[in-house]
């Protein structure tokens, strides 16, 4: 049945049928079977009120109601019938406004969906603003603070060249006069003597060679950095350059660990040994002690695991070359520096050949230095010093000249030199940053000018600034 809040659509008005039947309308209704749901009516009087003979529904899902007003003359005109009429415009402009406001609310909505995307949407964006301004702050800076590290092994070098604008501008000088002679045999000749001209520009390179290599050797007056080029490996170890490499040749060897063991790993450049990139792995025939060794014009120098015995070891036939026993030298922790590691035997290169560092006990356990010959392993001369080995941190050589540190740890400086020029020694003063503090392995390369460290499990770099003293002819 119709529940009473539905609109009403159709109203039928009984006019005292005296059959007491249905009105033609009504008996169509009922044989085409409009309504849904048939409710019997039941007998009321003719006062009594209206009778609902059948209720359906259309297509919109409204309902029909089908009914018959009671006997009364003045059915459309009465009270009730004005009431009804009058429910039925307000139902109606009810549901009109309901509709409208639903309309209305969707709308509104979805326009509140679409805004609460969009401030989505601007929260993403604002944070990731946010996210990339601060990661290209960071990418900036940590640029620029490359470049600064990048730049700073430059100073001691500037610095050093500075000391050397004076001979610089004579040889701009010559250079210039040298012009001006051309010149002038030019308009005597009317054309070049060529080689007279060569002659003249070879004897000036010459001179040039001489005063550079005068240049290269001198007092050492300063260290600076160090320069952590690589954080590998154990405490101890090694890693060089061969100072009489072409220019082109950077090429790196590495040597894990002090004892027990025969890998070198080889990079093509000091790139390469930074991000990892091997080129080549050597296993040699003998293990090493110590940390002491040197790559010097293509060879591996280093000490033989517990013996006093010096290899020569050819990297490119990957066979030995020489090896030879250093008399009366101590080995195996023997006569080590002060952090142990049977680094008894220290084997290094400068600008006038090559050396070797030990003690005897014929000198009382003081060090030693030999100069050898780097094809045969012969020692060409030796000098005594009275430099106890085991008080000395590290050591290496420049121009000739042994320094040596006085600690291996914190506050470590070069505190001793012994000229083998001269045969003298002298106590001296020059600190330098021990920056991971236990060093266990400083040797100088002459091409670079600068002390590679083993510092820590850190492959460190060092400046060194030299004192020179340049001779002319008229002097010598």
């Amino acid at each position: 049945s119709c529940s009473p809040f539905l609109t009403l659509f159709l109203v039928y008005c009984k006019r005292g049928n005296p059959a007491g039947g249905l009105s033609r309308h009504q008996r169509e209704l009922q044989e085409n079977k409009v309504w849904a749901v048939s409710s019997r009516p039941k007998t009321i009087g003719p006062k009594e009120g209206w009778q609902v003979y059948s209720s359906a529904q259309d297509a919109d899902g409204r309902c029909i109601c089908t009914v018959v007003a009671p006997e009364q003359s003045l059915c459309s005109r009465d009270a009730k019938s004005r009431q009804l009429r009058q429910l039925l415009e307000k139902v109606q402009n009810m549901s009109q406004s309901i509709e409208v406001l639903n309309l209305r609310t969707q709308r509104d909505f979805q326009y509140v969906v679409k805004m609460e995307n969009q401030m989505k949407g601007l929260r993403t964006k604002f944070r990731q603003i946010e996210d990339d301004r601060k990661s290209i702050m960071a990418r900036n800076f940590q640029e620029l603070q490359d470049k600064m590290d990048e730049l700073k092994p430059l100073i001691p070098v500037l610095e050093q060249y500075k000391m050397d604008a004076a001979l610089i501008s004579q040889f701009k000088e010559e250079i210039r006069n040298l012009s001006a002679v051309l010149t002038g045999i030019q308009e005597e000749l009317g054309a070049y003597d060529y080689d007279e001209l060569y002659q003249r520009v070879l004897r000036l390179d010459n001179r040039l060679r001489s005063c550079m290599g005068k240049l290269t050797c001198g007092k050492l007056m300063k260290i600076t950095g160090p320069v952590t080029i690589k954080t590998s490996g154990t405490r101890f170890g090694a890693w060089m350059t061969d100072p009489l490499a072409a220019t082109r040749n950077n090429r790196v060897w590495y040597m894990d660990s002090y004892t027990n063991s025969k890998i070198v790993r080889e990079y093509k450049t000091m790139d390469d040994f930074v991000s990892g990139a091997v080129s080549r792995t050597y296993s040699l025939p003998f293990k090493w002690e110590g940390t002491n060794h040197i790559v010097y014009n293509g060879s591996l120098f280093y000490n033989k695991y517990q013996s006093n015995i010096i290899v020569k070891y050819s990297f490119e036939s990957g066979s030995v070359l020489a090896q030879r026993a250093l008399e009366f030298a101590g080995f195996h922790n023997m006569y080590p520096y002060t952090w142990g590691g049977y680094s008894d035997i220290d084997v290094m290169a400068d600008e006038l050949g090559m050396w070797v560092v030990y003690a005897t006990n014929q000198n009382a356990g003081n060090i030693v230095i030999s100069q050898i010959d780097p094809d045969t392993l012969h020692v060409l001369k030796t000098w005594n010093t009275e430099y106890s080995k085991r008080n000395a941190g590290e050591s290496f050589m420049i121009c000739g000249t042994l320094y040596i540190t006085n600690s291996h740890l914190s506050g470590a400086k070069v505190y001793y030199s012994y000229s083998t020029k001269t045969s003298t020694y002298e106590y001296i003063d020059i600190p330098f940053h021990n920056q991971y503090f236990h060093i266990s392995m400083l040797d100088y390369n002459a091409r670079e000018r600068a002390l590679y460290a083993w510092n820590n499990g850190h492959q460190v770099i060092f400046n060194v600034t030299l004192f020179h003293v340049i001779k002319t002819d008229d002097d010598s």
